[in-house]
């Protein structure tokens, strides 16, 4: 994660960055710390767009179904862990507040 890049990403993402170098300050030494693979920020961006756009509760359970496949997988890289788990946070809280609407 190059520091030019951060101003360009959401708060949330922003946020996990700084969140692994605080906790771990080895990371700002170590690149692999504080990457982000390719599906995981398209299955993040994914996710708020369906968030932002209200996407019915079937289309969330889709992209979490594909989110829960990726955790799933062996990951090197911890930032990249992190922002798929939240992106499962964000749509299981968005799918329990449609059950209850």
């Amino acid at each position: 994660m190059y520091p030019v890049f951060l101003q360009l990403l959401d708060d949330d993402i922003v946020s996990l960055t700084a969140l692994t170098v605080l906790v771990d300050p080895e990371c700002r030494s170590e690149c692999s710390n504080v990457c982000i693979t390719q599906r995981t920020l398209s299955l993040y961006l994914m996710t708020q767009c369906q968030l932002k756009l209200r996407h019915s509760a079937t289309s969330l359970a889709q992209t979490l179904e594909r989110i829960e496949v990726a955790l799933r997988c062996p990951n090197a890289f911890a930032l990249s862990q992190l922002t798929l788990e939240l992106a499962r946070r964000k749509l299981l809280s968005r799918m329990k507040l449609q059950v209850a609407e």
